[in-house]
């Protein structure tokens, strides 16, 4: 790791958030940052480096959610606020619309680089090589069986396909506050609703209202088949290790740190991996992000030294610290280090 020591001065703690319009009388002198539990282990390798070779104090970074984060950086503007939210999400808008409610009006986009959502199970057990399709039969609250949607009735994946281990379904899943969750529900449930049939079904039962189909699409089963996991990854890994005929849903990145306990599985024939995601061929990958409020940049002393520190090529590149950890470096990592020193806010959501 090559992270030069920045040689700025911390700001002035005195620096008042009154001064720049928002209210307080003396700013923080630590970064405060919350949100996913996928940027996290990102986040606290970054604030560590910050910390040691720079003069400003080392951030203090929190997990909760990509949902939770992105609410605590929309309750308003000051030192009682957080200054950065991380999301494995994009930005909704009415996170947006919240956020514009509360005097929350100019925020940064920073998207950190990829990840992808892979499916463990225990490393002794056996080999899985699933498509989409097949996890939309084995959790959807229903599914298509000779032509007509019923109540979920799969207890073994062998039942879902033949040549699939006969082996009870259990499965982990991120809880909805997570941004996994979001993009699980929209990559895994819907593609696959799409691919085993189910979707058009559905599609003719909603009167063609797509919203309506793909949310029918994402109704998990409530037998004990499927289990929300609220925490971080490491519960995943827990209830995996106490449960051997689990598969548990994580980040590559949480995989690669553990894969003397954990085995993978191919989806649609590919095997996830940093080269895989980064070629475009794994199917179940993401963007990751953490958002900045703007109005805090000139009062947190190392805020904006903390973001250029991220997003740097020391950092965020492709032999950087994050990288080595599991991060798929950003191709355009240029563009973004030149929205980040310009301080560009982002502009409307793309529909």
């Amino acid at each position: 790791m090559n992270v030069l020591k920045l040689t700025a001065a911390a700001l002035v703690a005195s620096a008042a958030f009154a001064g720049a319009g928002v209210g307080a009388a003396v700013a923080r002198d630590q970064i405060q940052i919350a949100g996913s539990s996928t940027v996290l282990p990102y986040a606290s390798i970054v604030a560590e480096a910050f910390g040691e070779n720079t003069d400003f104090g080392t951030p203090v970074v929190e997990s909760g959610g990509s949902g939770a984060g992105r609410k605590k950086l929309c309750e308003g503007v000051g030192e009682n606020t957080i200054d950065i939210a991380n999301s494995s999400s994009r930005i909704s808008q009415s996170d947006i619309d919240l956020c514009a409610a509360n005097g929350v009006k100019d925020i940064q986009e920073v998207r950190i680089g990829y990840d992808g959502i892979v499916f463990t199970s225990d490393l002794k057990g056996p080999e899985f090589a699933f498509t989409q399709a097949d996890w939309h039969n084995a959790l959807a609250a229903q599914v298509l069986k000779d032509g007509k949607l019923v109540a979920n009735p799969y207890k073994s994946w062998n039942e879902i396909r033949a040549d699939l281990p006969a082996q009870p379904i259990l499965a982990f899943i991120p809880g909805t506050k997570h941004g996994t969750r979001e993009v699980f529900n929209e990559k895994v449930l819907v593609d696959g609703c799409k691919e085993d049939g189910a979707y058009d079904v559905l599609l003719a039962a909603k009167n063609n209202d797509k919203a309506e189909a793909a949310k029918a699409c994402m109704a998990v089963r409530t037998d004990g088949v499927s289990t929300d996991i609220d925490g971080d990854y490491t519960e995943t890994l827990a209830r995996v290790a106490a449960n051997k005929n689990a598969i548990g849903v994580v980040g590559l990145s949480f995989y690669q740190n553990n894969t003397d306990k954990l085995r993978v599985a191919t989806m649609a024939g590919i095997v996830p991996s940093v080269e895989t995601i980064a070629k475009g061929e794994y199917p179940i990958s993401r963007p990751l992000y953490f958002y900045v409020k703007n109005a805090h940049l000139d009062v947190i002393p190392g805020l904006q030294e903390y973001i250029e520190f991220f997003v740097s090529d020391d950092m965020a590149g492709p032999n950087g610290p994050l990288a080595a950890y599991g991060l798929v470096s950003d191709p355009e990592l240029a563009k973004t280090q030149a929205a980040v020193k310009a301080r560009t806010p982002m502009g409307p959501l793309k529909k």
